[in-house]
């Protein structure tokens, strides 16, 4: 059986970009990176998210979708969706994952391991990334698949 090798999660902030990384076995997700935003399109974020991809040798990029509470899309879901047509047309495989309350599981996660959120934005973003990714490593192992 081929491997594929391991998904990379994506956290699109307005800002920072968190990013996350999976094991080979599609199991665990682990916190991997952040990026910046601030003042770049979606192409350059594209063409930076895809280099990091085939460097760490993911087969997929999992990007959280910001839907709103009621499952609606609102502008920042149409980002994901524009980066995810950009990595696309680079070569990378994507899934879009429903984000919803990410950043808050993730803020809670951080607390409760006793790290302020606040000072610490960047592994906010990271946390969020991997509650991304984690998401849809057990939806996919579990037979679901994700949004979009």
């Amino acid at each position: 059986m081929r491997r594929l090798g391991p998904w990379l999660g994506v956290d699109l902030g307005q800002v920072r970009i968190g990013l996350a990384m999976s094991d080979p076995d599609l199991i665990l997700a682990w916190p991997s990176d952040t990026i910046q935003r601030a003042g770049r399109g979606i192409g350059a974020v594209a063409e930076e998210i895809h280099r990091l991809a085939e460097e760490s040798g993911a087969s997929r990029v999992v990007i959280g979708l910001a839907l709103n509470m009621n499952g609606t899309e609102g502008p920042n879901a149409a980002e994901a969706r524009r980066l995810a047509d950009a990595l696309e047309a680079l070569g990378s495989k994507t899934l879009l994952q429903d984000e919803r309350r990410s950043s808050v599981q993730a803020e809670a996660q951080l607390r409760q391991a006793g790290r302020s959120a606040r000072r610490q934005r960047a592994v906010v973003d990271q946390a969020a990334a991997v509650v991304i990714l984690q998401a849809a490593l057990d939806a996919a192992r579990d037979g679901f698949s994700a949004t979009g």
